[in-house]
């Protein structure tokens, strides 16, 4: 990825966080532009506070060094902020994870995958607070009859490759 797209997605990330109504800047001497380990982006909205390593991919795996990611957790222990990469995939929102949930390489390197960002991390609404992730189970869990049967066949079928989410979308309606 070039650096100029690198910043492009910095940028938008600090304007979404802004408009989710926290104050926020973006580190723009991070990296190797300066001597100090810093973290791209720093925010926070009075009750969390968020230091910020981001990257962005055009579809393969990101890796981030062990350096990146110790740098980024010494500077949110002494700045008092919690760490968080953030990983944004071409075509897809942000999606945020605690150092400690990245999938660590032999050589001692951070990889997130787009399917795993999906899947695990935390979406942009979710982390401003908007919204709160449930899953499938919970909902269930929730239920005091049990899940509606007819639901539960419509996404058996679509798991079983039958019948594809649109048409699955347009029997739930």
């Amino acid at each position: 990825m070039s650096q100029a797209k690198g910043d492009r997605r910095e940028r938008e990330l600090v304007n979404a966080l802004d408009e989710a109504g926290f104050a926020v800047m973006r580190a723009p001497a991070s990296g190797s532009a300066t001597e100090r380990e810093l973290p791209d982006v720093l925010a926070g909205d009075g009750e969390q506070f968020y230091a910020v390593e981001a990257k962005s991919s055009s579809g393969d795996p990101i890796y981030l060094t062990g350096e990146e990611v110790e740098a980024l957790i010494y500077f949110s222990q002494n700045f008092g902020a919690k760490p968080r990469i953030g990983v944004r995939f071409d075509r897809e929102d942000w999606y945020f994870f605690h150092p400690g949930d990245l999938y660590v390489t032999d050589g001692g390197n951070y990889r997130v995958k787009k399917e795993t960002a999906i899947a695990d991390g935390t979406d942009f609404a979710e982390f401003v607070g908007e919204s709160e992730k449930v899953t499938l189970a919970e909902v269930g869990d929730d239920a005091e009859d049990g899940p509606d049967e007819d639901v539960l066949r419509v996404l058996n079928a679509v798991e079983q490759g039958v019948m594809d989410v649109e048409e699955a979308a347009e029997i739930l309606e």
